[in-house]
């Protein structure tokens, strides 16, 4: 079973390249259990998205804006 830290850190580098099967495997068995790493790939996905509007010069996604199928989890302010 993964870690978190180590979910996170392949979610991370499967964002740059294709995984192994194994590491898919288990990363996808570890965010079938971990809401908490499926939340931090929700934000990865839309910061991701972000970033890449902004190089492209196009307007950046709002706070409501959908990346895939779900909105990113903002944690609410203090």
């Amino acid at each position: 079973m993964l870690s978190c830290k180590e979910a996170t850190r392949l979610m991370s580098q499967k964002m740059d390249s294709k995984l192994p099967a194994l590491e898919r495997l288990s990363l996808t068995f570890h965010l079938l259990i971990c809401h908490g790493c499926r939340s931090f790939g929700s934000q990865l996905r839309f910061m991701r998205k972000a970033v890449r509007c902004i190089a492209d010069g196009s307007e950046t996604p709002g706070q409501d804006a959908v990346v895939g199928d779900q909105k990113p989890v903002i944690p609410p302010p203090p």
